[in-house]
């Protein structure tokens, strides 16, 4: 599994998540704020099966500095 989620937009993710599930917790859009698991887990792990399937990378390129 390789990293394919940049910090910005883990970054999102995560405040995204924690805002859907703080609506689940307090009932104010029950049982659909569970969905903020997801980009929880995604933002936190740093690898989105979605990007995977499609071919997406947010992460910066690795320099390749020459060296073997």
């Amino acid at each position: 599994m390789q990293t394919n989620v940049g910090s910005m937009d883990k970054t999102i993710r995560v405040i995204l998540g924690i805002g859907l599930i703080f609506l689940a917790t307090t009932h104010i859009w029950w049982p659909w704020g569970w969905i903020g698991l997801i980009p929880l887990a995604t933002g936190l792990f740093g690898w989105c099966p979605a990007y995977q399937i499609f071919g997406l990378n947010t992460c910066p390129a690795k320099k390749d500095d020459g060296e073997s």
